[in-house]
């Protein structure tokens, strides 16, 4: 992971910064894995629980999203020649290299946030890797988030053009998390259970980076290895509570899907989940432990406001703005100096035709709010915010005015006003994911 790049002209800014670098690094996959995983002799130990290596003639690592490439390296410096051979996906972009072959896990490339054709080549492979497996076959799967646009698997009958359009378009509404993968899982083979259903009767046993509100395991990645509790007709709601017109090929699949014409994705209780198990490694509240600490060594009151926090981006600053003020105003909930934190996974409904992001429209709308004594940062912990190259910003009260954020915001433009403010935060892409970390700092004062 590269340094975090951004203006820090007080101390409190330099907390800020110093609180979301410690909540990546603690949730850096290299780090999370050594911590969760270790092998003694046969006895390989995930979290709490232990399988015996013994019992098994083949063990594979396969997976996807944007931590995969870390969790393979972990893996291998624990596992060594135990692999015997793994596939993971990882976003890249075309100037990027893949791993050299010296390496027993594959590492191909896919795109984030729409699925291309690379991907789907990738994808294939993978699934060529799990294809006639057998109950003596442990396979290590790398559930991490993005992993449902970088491992696309598209249904019989949809082309990825459709596909990528369907996604465009979901993302654009603003729609949540939940309501993108109901719709995602019915159009995929691996999505929603579809590896679990894929590698069957192996033993499945994910490692998983949670990069959702709650760590609904059916909904991170689009839940590859986990029950899927949603259906045809949820996700033909989606498109209509969101009046999405998407492509006829992708409307027809699930309309024939809702009328039992299509399998639908496993649900609890179908017996391919019976050898398959789910170990969340991290998740937002990993960083945020982490964040605290550093607040605390720095001799601030700490708080965390929450790990869940979603919604509209700038509806919800109002929110932590509103907490800000009470905090200078009361002491309430706690006394200044004051670190309050949060974390989850905002969203922007897209009117306008700027450039952005969820955590750049949070500061832009919050900054022009904030007391005098307060500083705020928010990123994606990604170190990308949206479809931009940047991880967030970092805001105080004389960052921007009302007006100018209120007409940057009109036209989803904050990424160029904050850019002229001198106010970004930029990390390169980090390895991970756990959703977005927010940090709110209230000096102490006169």
């Amino acid at each position: 992971m590269q340094g975090f790049d951004a203006r820090t002209p007080t101390s409190d800014h330099e907390a800020a910064i110093d609180c979301l670098r410690a909540g990546v690094e603690a949730v850096l996959p290299e780090r999370v894995v050594h911590e969760s995983v270790s092998l003694d002799g046969d006895a390989l130990t995930v979290a709490d629980a232990t399988y015996d290596l013994s019992v098994y003639d083949r063990l594979l690592v396969v997976g996807g999203g944007k931590a995969t490439d870390g969790i393979a390296d972990a893996l291998e410096s624990i596992l060594g020649d135990r692999i015997d051979a793994g596939v993971v996906v990882t976003p890249r972009r075309p100037d990027e290299t893949a791993h050299d072959d010296a390496h027993r896990i594959e590492r191909l490339p896919g795109d984030h946030p729409v699925p291309s054709a690379r991907g789907v080549e990738s994808t294939t492979r993978l699934v060529s890797l799990l294809s006639d497996l057998d109950e003596r076959t442990l396979v290590l799967v790398a559930v991490t988030g993005g992993a449902s646009a970088v491992l696309p698997a598209p249904a019989d009958g949809i082309p990825l053009s459709d596909l990528r359009e369907t996604t465009d378009r979901l993302l654009e509404s603003g729609a949540e998390i939940h309501d993108l993968n109901a719709v995602r899982k019915h159009l995929s083979t691996l999505k929603g259970g579809g590896l679990a259903r894929l590698a069957a009767p192996a033993t499945v046993v994910g490692l998983v980076l949670s990069d959702v509100v709650g760590n609904d395991l059916g909904v991170i990645a689009s839940g590859p290895t986990a029950p899927d509790e949603t259906t045809y007709d949820d996700a033909l709601d989606v498109l209509d509570r969101f009046d999405l017109d998407v492509p006829r090929a992708v409307r027809t699949h699930l309309a024939r899907g809702s009328a039992g014409e299509r399998p639908e994705t496993p649900s609890p209780g179908d017996s391919v989940f019976e050898r398959v198990t789910n170990h969340v490694l991290a998740d937002t509240f990993t960083a945020l432990d982490a964040a605290r600490d550093v607040a605390r060594d720095r001799g601030y009151d700490t708080l965390v406001l929450s790990s869940s926090v979603r919604g509209e981006a700038r509806e919800a600053a109002k929110t932590h703005v509103a907490v800000v003020e009470e905090v200078v105003a009361t002491g309430n909930p706690i006394d200044a100096p004051a670190v309050i934190l949060s974390g989850g996974e905002c969203t922007v409904t897209v009117r306008g035709d700027g450039s952005g992001g969820p955590n750049l429209e949070f500061c832009l709308a919050a900054a022009p709010e904030l007391p005098a004594r307060a500083v705020l940062a928010s990123i994606d912990s990604d170190g990308r915010d949206g479809g931009t190259d940047v991880a967030g910003a970092i805001v105080d009260a004389d960052t921007v005015s009302e007006r100018a954020a209120r007409a940057a915001l009109a036209n989803n433009d904050a990424l160029p006003k904050l850019r002229d403010a001198d106010a970004l935060v930029r990390s390169g892409a980090t390895g991970t994911n756990v959703n977005d970390l927010r940090v709110l700092v209230v000096g102490a004062g006169e």
